[in-house]
């Protein structure tokens, strides 16, 4: 037996409790090692991809249609809905997929996300927004009059209070679909991005449709563009958390939520279990 053993033995130490110490120890010694930093760092990265990801594609059509003029206004509705639909199948169960700081800052208001957490992801989702700008900028070499970020077409106000509507609509739409276990979760990429498509097609001739600041600061900080930057930063967020307020004014019931949620839980359970009936 050696001295180590003997010491542990005096100290009334059994071997796994000796190793579980150790482990601990050996967690708490190197900061990286930690379990919730690494959570948070996948979180984080997951958010900065998705948002790199959508800004790419959804301003990038916006820039290729001004340039080369293929895409055309209902192509460009379509690239914007598609992908976010696809990013949040995609990196939804890592980080949620908000890709947004007003959908973010929305949650933690009504205790869905944590605080903490909050600045991390705006981060994330301004720098994906901003490299993803920067990308499309150098590639397709955008000229001032090819700006594929969002300006008010007619006056501040009016793209504000469209702004409003549409985040209103979208964070809706999300509280209902995202946080709710009595919807129908399977679909939930599709109705966020659906939103996002009709909202785009509503407001795009109006303020450019953005319902994200990311969206709108990104392009505007590339291409040094700020005009009206404070309406795509106010509306949205003063939109969603109104949005996720309306939405939690309603979704309480008396019922106990396992009963409900074993009747709604699933799409596909609900339409198998209708057509054994039938059969």
């Amino acid at each position: 037996m050696s001295s180590r053993d003997i010491s542990a033995i005096e100290e009334g130490i059994t071997e796994p409790e000796e190793e579980r110490r150790k482990s601990a120890n050996d967690e708490g010694s190197t900061f990286c090692t930690s379990n919730s930093v690494v959570v948070i760092t996948q979180k984080v990265i997951a958010e900065a991809i998705g948002t790199y990801f959508l800004i790419f594609i959804g301003c990038g059509s916006v820039a290729v249609d001004k340039i080369y003029g293929s895409i055309t206004f209902p192509g460009i509705c379509i690239a914007w809905g598609l992908t976010v639909m696809v990013m949040v199948y995609s990196v939804g169960h890592i980080s949620g997929a908000h890709f947004n700081p007003a959908v973010t800052i929305t949650f933690a208001i009504f205790r869905q996300f944590p605080y903490k957490q909050v600045p991390l992801y705006i981060v994330a989702q301004l720098l994906g927004s901003i490299l993803a700008s920067g990308t499309l900028y150098l590639v397709l070499d955008v000229g001032k009059d090819d700006y594929f970020g969002t300006l008010p077409i007619g006056s501040n106000v009016q793209s504000l209070v469209i702004e409003f509507i549409t985040s209103f609509l979208l964070m809706f739409v999300i509280s209902g679909v995202a946080t709710d276990n009595r919807s129908i979760g399977e679909l939930a990429g599709i109705a966020i991005g659906m939103t996002i498509l009709v909202d785009v097609l509503v407001a795009g001739p109006v303020s450019g449709g953005s319902m994200n600041p990311a969206r709108s600061i990104g392009p505007a900080i590339i291409m040094h563009e700020y005009k009206g930057l404070w309406v795509y930063v106010v509306g949205p967020i003063v939109g969603t958390i109104m949005g996720g307020f309306t939405y939690n004014l309603i979704r309480f019931t008396d019922k106990p939520l396992r009963d409900v949620t074993t009747k709604t839980a699933s799409f596909l359970a609900g339409n198998t279990n209708t057509a054994s009936s039938r059969a």
